[in-house]
C-alpha cells in the first residue's frame, strides 16, 4: 500500500493535467507537416517522448524550485505540491530531475540522429536546442537566480510552447522551414501562456509573499486581465491570418468552435476571485489542445 501511494505522490508531481499543452504544439507541428505531405511517424513519436520527457521534467523542478525558495506554502491558492507537502524529500525530487533529464537527453538524441543524421549543420543546431530546452525546464523555478522569478516565464512559455516546438516539430519532420506556420504556432505559444497567465494571477498573493515577480504580481491583477485578452484575441487572430494566406477551403476555418471557450475563460479570469481560477487552467489547456486538433482536422480537410 506504500508503494502504491508513493506512485501516486510521483504522477502528482508529474502533473498529467499539463501534458495536453505540451502535446499541443508538437501535434500542431505533426498536422502542418501532414498538410504540406511530409508526415513521419516513428519521427512523431519520438518527439512526443521527448516533449513529456521535457514537460515532467519542468514539473518536477517547478516542484523542487518553489519549495526552496518559499513559493509553495501554506497559503498558497493552488493544490499542493509534493516536495512542500513533505510527501518527497529534496533529495528524492532532485534525484528525479536529474533521472527525467538524462532520460529526455537520450530520446531528444535518437529524435534529432533519427530526423536529421549526424552529417548535418541541422544535427548540432537541434541538439544546442535541445541542452537550452533541458535547461530552461530545470531553470525555470529552481537554481540561484531562475527566471522564472523574474517575470521571464510567460517569454520562455511562448518561445518553448510555441516557437520552437511548432516550427522545431515541423523542421524535424519534413526538413524545411515555412515562414507562414508562425503564424499557428504564434497561436499554440499565446494560448500556453494564457494557461501560465491563469496560474499566475490565480497565485498573485503567493507569489508576491515569495518574491516571485510573475507578470500579474508586477503589473497588477486589472492589467493581467487586460493581457489575458490580448493572449487570446491576438493568438486567434494569428491563426485567421495564417488561414486567410493559405486559403483553400472554409474547413480551415473550424478552428473558429473554440470561440466560446476562449469567451468562457476570459470572462472567468475577469469575473472570479483567485481563489476560484484553478479549475480554468485545466479548461484552458485543453482548448488549446482542442484548438490545435480543430484546426489540423480543418488542414486535412481541405487539402
Amino acid at each position: 500500500m506504500a508503494e502504491a501511494s508513493n506512485i501516486r505522490y510521483w504522477i502528482a508531481a508529474a502533473r498529467p493535467r499539463t501534458l495536453p499543452l505540451a502535446m499541443a504544439s508538437i501535434a500542431m507541428g505533426g498536422f502542418l507537416a501532414a498538410y504540406f505531405r511530409a508526415f513521419n511517424w516513428t519521427i512523431f513519436l519520438l518527439t512526443v517522448g521527448t516533449t513529456v520527457g521535457l514537460q515532467v521534467l519542468s514539473n518536477f523542478s517547478n516542484d523542487y524550485g518553489d519549495s526552496v525558495h518559499g513559493a509553495d506554502h501554506q497559503q498558497r491558492v493552488g493544490p499542493s505540491r509534493m516536495v512542500q507537502s513533505g510527501v518527497i524529500s529534496l533529495n528524492q525530487m532532485k534525484m528525479a530531475m536529474w533521472t527525467t533529464g538524462v532520460l529526455t537527453f537520450i530520446l531528444g538524441l535518437l529524435l534529432i540522429i533519427n530526423s536529421l543524421g549526424f552529417n548535418n549543420t541541422s544535427f548540432y543546431f537541434f541538439l544546442f536546442l535541445g541542452l537550452v530546452a533541458i535547461f530552461a525546464a530545470i531553470n525555470y523555478t529552481s537554481g540561484s537566480k531562475p527566471y522564472g522569478y523574474s517575470g521571464w516565464g510567460d517569454f520562455s512559455v511562448l518561445l518553448f510552447f510555441g516557437v520552437v516546438a511548432v516550427l522545431g516539430s515541423y523542421y524535424l519532420q519534413t526538413g524545411s522551414f515555412e515562414w507562414l506556420n508562425i503564424l499557428p504556432a504564434l497561436s499554440c505559444g499565446l494560448f500556453a501562456t494564457a494557461v501560465l497567465n491563469v496560474n499566475n494571477i490565480r497565485d498573485i498573493s503567493s507569489d508576491r509573499q515569495a518574491g516571485k515577480y510573475s507578470i500579474p504580481v508586477r503589473v497588477g491583477k486589472p492589467a493581467a486581465i487586460r493581457y489575458h485578452w490580448a493572449l487570446l484575441v491576438i493568438g486567434l487572430v494569428s491563426s485567421l491570418v495564417f488561414v486567410a494566406l493559405n486559403f483553400q477551403s472554409f474547413w480551415q476555418l473550424l478552428f473558429l468552435v473554440i470561440s466560446p471557450l476562449l469567451i468562457i475563460n476570459g470572462q472567468a479570469v475577469s469575473n472570479k476571485e483567485s481563489s476560484e481560477l484553478d479549475p480554468y487552467l485545466k479548461q484552458m489547456a485543453l482548448t488549446t489542445l482542442l484548438y490545435v486538433l480543430v484546426f489540423g482536422l480543418g488542414l486535412v480537410l481541405s487539402s
